[in-house]
C-alpha cells in the first residue's frame, strides 16, 4: 500500500511499513508537520502523546483542522499527573510516559482493530527517553516500526535533536527510512 506525504521537501508517497522520524529544536513548531502528516490520504490515526494531554491534543487537531473522526488518542500523561480524565472510543490513557508495554499493546490492538490506511504519530520520543531511559527508547521505536511494518501502517517519531547526545541522535536516525529536519526558522529538509 502507498501512502501520500504532504509534507514540504518529502517524496510525495511512502510504502506502507515506513517509519519517518522528525528531527526538531526543542522550541520547534512540530504541529504544521504533525497535523499535515495526518490530514492526507488516511483512514484512521493515532496520537500517542507523551509530551500533552489528550484535551490539547483535541486542541491542536481543531487549530490545524484535522477530521477528528479519524483521530485515536493515548495519552500517556494524565494519569501520572493527577488530571480528570474521562476514557472514550477515541481517547484512551496509560499510567505514564514510561509504561512502554501499555503504549506497545494500544498501538497494535489500533492497528489490529481498523483496516485501510493507517497512520501512527509518536509525540515525542524525547520524552519517552526522558521518562523511561534512552535504550528502553530504542526499544520501544524498534517494536513500533515492527508493527508499522507488519500492519503496513506509516508513522511519525518526534525526536528533540537538541536534547540527546549525538550518538544517540545518531542512533535513533539509522532505524528510520526517512528523516524531517526541522529548523528552528521552520525550514523543512528531508532524506529519504
Amino acid at each position: 500500500m502507498e501512502y501520500t506525504l504532504d509534507i514540504d521537501e518529502t517524496p510525495p508517497t511512502v510504502p506502507g511499513g515506513t517509519g519517518v522520524l522528525l528531527l526538531h529544536p526543542s522550541t520547534g513548531e512540530t504541529d504544521r508537520i504533525d497535523t499535515d502528516f495526518f490530514k492526507t490520504d488516511t483512514d484512521k490515526f493515532l496520537v500517542v502523546s507523551t509530551r500533552t494531554t489528550a484535551r490539547e491534543v483535541r486542541q491542536k487537531l481543531e487549530y490545524y483542522d484535522v477530521d477528528e473522526e479519524s483521530a485515536e488518542i493515548l495519552d500517556t500523561l494524565s494519569i501520572e499527573r493527577g488530571h480528570s480524565r474521562r476514557s472514550s472510543d477515541t481517547v484512551h490513557y496509560v499510567s505514564a510516559p514510561d509504561d512502554i508495554d501499555g503504549i506497545l499493546e494500544h498501538i497494535e490492538g489500533f492497528l489490529d482493530a481498523h483496516e485501510g490506511k493507517l497512520r501512527v504519530s509518536i509525540d515525542s520520543v524525547t520524552e519517552l527517553a526522558y521518562y523511561a531511559d534512552d535504550e528502553a527508547a530504542l526499544d520501544a521505536v524498534d517494536s513500533i516500526l515492527e508493527l508499522l511494518a507488519e500492519y503496513d501502517a506509516i508513522g511519525l517519531f518526534h525526536l528533540s535533536e537538541e536534547v540527546h547526545d549525538d550518538e544517540i541522535v545518531d542512533a535513533f536516525r539509522d532505524r528510520f527510512d526517512g528523516v524531517i529536519d526541522l529548523d528552528a526558522d521552520g525550514t523543512v529538509a528531508a532524506e529519504f
